[in-house]
C-alpha cells in the first residue's frame, strides 16, 4: 500500500542540449556599481498572472519597484514574461544568447524553462559565495529547496521556497452543507451523499470542475492516481495512473458526477476563468484551490451572497485510507546567476536576496510605506487590506519582488485578519496533514521532449493522451473497462521509452530509499 507523504527526488543522468551562453549583463563596470555607487544589474521574471504587472507599460518605472531600488541601494532594470508565455519566452531568450544578469525561473534548475541552460554553463555554482555571504539564506532554505536547484551537486539557484509541499484544500459551502443536514465527508461515498444532498437543495454544480482536470483533483487525489505523478511499482518507477484498479475506480466516480450532474456537462473545456464565476456567484458547493485563496472566496462570496461561508474541510479518502491533493515542489521560484557577471557584482546580488529574509523586506512586501499603506500604534502595524480589484492587483504587485522566502503562507500580514487567521488554522489543522507525493526527476527526463504525448504538462496535468482518454470515458464515448489500452496506447507513443529512462535512473542505492514513500 502506497503513503500519501511520499516526494522524492533522484538524479536522472540525462544529456542535455547545449544553449549559447551569451550574456546581457549590464555595462557598467566590473564590480556592477553605477556612478552613484548603486548595485546595478539587469533580471528577468515572469508576470506571474498578475494583472497589474501585465497592464504596467514599463515596470521599472513602478512606484513599488523605485521602492525597492532604494531600500536596497540598487538600479534594477526588469524585463516581465507573460505568465502564460513563460517558457517559450524563456526558450527564445537562451536561443538569442541575451540572457540578464539574473534570471527567475517558475520551478528548479533543471525544469522545462532553464533549456539545459545550467548543466551547458550558462550560470555560476554559488555553494561558496552563499556560505560567506548570505547568512539568512543559509539557515532559512530548507535542503530539499537547494537540492532543486542544484546540479551536480552544485547549488547554482537561490530558490523561493515552501516549508510545507501541501497547499491545495477541498473548499465547501458551510451554509449549504448545513442545509443538507449532513456532515463534512470522510469517504468518497459520502463526498457522493453529500454532493447529491446539494443537488436536491438547488445547487447547480455541487462539486466545480474545470478543464484539463485543473483543481479538480480530489477524487484522483482519493485514489492516489493523479495523472502527473509517479511511483515504485514490483521495482519499476512508473505513472500512477498504471495502476488499473484504482483509476478504473476513480473514472467511475467521475462518471457517476457527471451522470448525475453533479458536475458541469462542459467540465471539459470550462476555462479558469468560467470556474471562477462560477464559485463566486454561488453556483458551487465545493471546489479545489489553494488555500491561501480563502480570504478571496470569502471576501467575493460576501459581496455576491452576503449568507455564504466558505471553509476548508479534509478531503475525502479512497479505499486505501488515503486521500488530499497532489504535493507541490520544494520550490516556487528560483533565480540564477549569469557566469559571464563579476565575481564582486555576484556577491552584491547575493546580499540583495539575502535582505530578503530580513524584518525590513517582510514589513515592506506585506504592508508597504508606513504612513501610506499602513500606520503603526503603540508598535503595532494597522493595516486596511484592499477591498477593489484594481487595489487587490497592486497589492499582490508589490509582494511579486519578495522574491525570496518561505511561500507558504505570510503570517505577519494573515494575523492581522480574521479570515487570515482562519486560512493559517486549516493550514495548519487540515492541509499540511494530508496530500499525496511524487518520485520527482532532477534533471527533468529528456525523453519528454522526443515524446510530448508521453509528457506531464504540470503538477496537476497528465499527458494529453491521458487526459483525452479519461474525459471519453466519463463523457461515456469510451467503456472505462479499456483502460489497460489506453497505458498499452501511451506506452507506444513514447511512454515505455520514457519508462526505460525511469529504470535506468534507479541506482542500488536508491531503490530502498524508494520503496519507503
Amino acid at each position: 500500500m502506497r503513503t500519501k507523504w511520499g516526494l522524492v527526488l533522484i538524479s536522472a543522468l540525462i544529456a542535455v542540449t547545449a544553449v549559447g551562453c551569451g550574456s546581457k549583463t549590464s555595462d557598467d563596470g566590473a564590480a556592477g556599481a553605477a556612478a552613484d555607487g548603486k548595485l546595478s544589474f539587469t533580471m528577468s521574471m515572469a508576470t506571474s498572472g498578475n494583472k497589474h504587472a501585465e497592464r504596467s507599460k514599463d515596470v521599472n518605472e513602478e512606484k513599488w519597484v523605485k521602492e525597492l531600488e532604494t531600500l536596497t541601494n540598487t538600479d534594477i532594470q526588469l524585463t516581465m514574461f507573460p505568465l502564460k508565455d513563460f517558457d517559450s519566452k524563456m526558450t527564445l531568450m537562451f536561443a538569442s544568447n541575451d540572457i540578464p544578469d539574473v534570471v527567475q525561473n517558475v520551478g528548479g534548475a533543471t525544469s522545462r524553462g532553464m533549456s539545459g541552460s545550467v548543466e551547458a554553463g550558462v550560470f555560476m555554482p554559488l555553494d561558496d559565495l552563499l556560505k560567506e555571504h548570505a547568512p539568512n539564506l543559509m539557515s532559512a532554505v530548507p535542503e530539499a529547496a537547494w537540492q532543486e536547484t542544484s546540479v551536480d551537486g552544485k547549488i547554482y539557484g537561490i530558490p523561493a521556497w515552501l516549508s510545507n509541499p501541501s497547499r491545495r484544500a477541498l473548499f465547501v459551502r458551510t451554509d449549504l452543507l448545513e442545509k443538507t443536514g449532513l456532515s463534512a465527508p470522510q469517504t468518497v461515498e459520502e463526498f457522493l451523499d453529500v454532493m447529491r444532498a446539494m443537488k436536491k437543495e438547488g445547487v447547480e454544480f455541487p462539486y466545480q470542475m474545470r478543464e484539463n482536470f485543473k483543481y479538480a483533483d480530489t477524487i484522483l487525489g482519493a485514489f492516489d492516481v493523479l495523472p502527473s505523478q509517479f511511483e515504485l511499482q514490483n521495482g519499476e518507477v512508473v505513472p500512477k495512473f498504471f495502476d488499473v484498479e484504482n483509476m478504473t475506480k476513480a473514472l467511475e466516480t467521475y462518471k457517476t458526477m457527471y451522470d448525475e450532474g453533479l458536475i458541469p456537462k462542459d467540465f471539459a473545456t470550462l476555462t479558469s476563468s468560467d470556474y471562477g464565476k462560477n464559485i463566486e456567484s454561488g453556483k458551487s458547493g465545493m471546489w479545489s484551490a489553494n488555500a491561501q485563496a480563502l480570504a478571496d472566496f470569502r471576501g467575493k462570496m460576501r459581496n455576491a451572497i452576503p449568507e455564504a461561508q466558505v471553509d476548508i474541510i479534509a478531503s475525502p479518502k479512497g479505499p486505501e485510507n488515503v486521500g488530499g491533493h497532489l504535493l507541490y515542489s520544494s520550490i516556487n521560484t528560483s533565480y540564477y546567476i549569469n557566469n559571464k557577471v563579476s565575481e564582486e557584482k555576484a556577491i552584491g546580488i547575493i546580499k540583495f536576496f539575502d535582505w530578503m529574509l530580513t524584518p525590513e523586506a517582510e514589513t515592506y512586501f506585506s504592508f508597504g510605506l508606513e504612513g501610506e499603506t499602513y500606520t503603526k500604534e503603540n508598535g503595532e502595524i494597522k493595516y486596511e487590506v484592499p477591498t477593489t480589484s484594481e487595489g487587490m492587483d497592486e497589492d499582490r504587485f508589490r509582494a511579486m519582488f519578495w522574491f525570496v522566502h518561505d511561500m507558504v503562507y505570510n503570517k505577519a500580514r494573515e494575523g492581522l485578519t480574521e479570515d487570515g487567521q482562519a486560512m493559517m488554522a486549516f493550514m495548519d489543522d487540515v492541509v499540511f496533514k494530508e496530500g499525496l507525493g511524487s518520485i520527482r526527476f532532477s534533471p527533468a527526463l529528456d525523453a519528454y521532449a522526443k515524446y510530448p504525448d508521453a509528457a506531464p504538462q504540470g503538477d496537476d496535468v497528465g499527458p494529453k493522451l491521458i487526459l483525452d482518454h479519461m474525459i471519453k470515458m466519463i463523457y461515456g464515448r469510451e467503456p472505462i473497462s479499456d483502460w489497460p489500452k489506453v497505458i498499452e496506447e501511451y506506452k507506444s507513443k513514447g511512454g515505455e521509452r520514457s519508462s526505460r529512462k525511469l529504470r535506468r535512473v534507479i541506482t542500488k542505492e536508491q531503490a530502498p530509499l524508494l520503496q519507503r514513500i
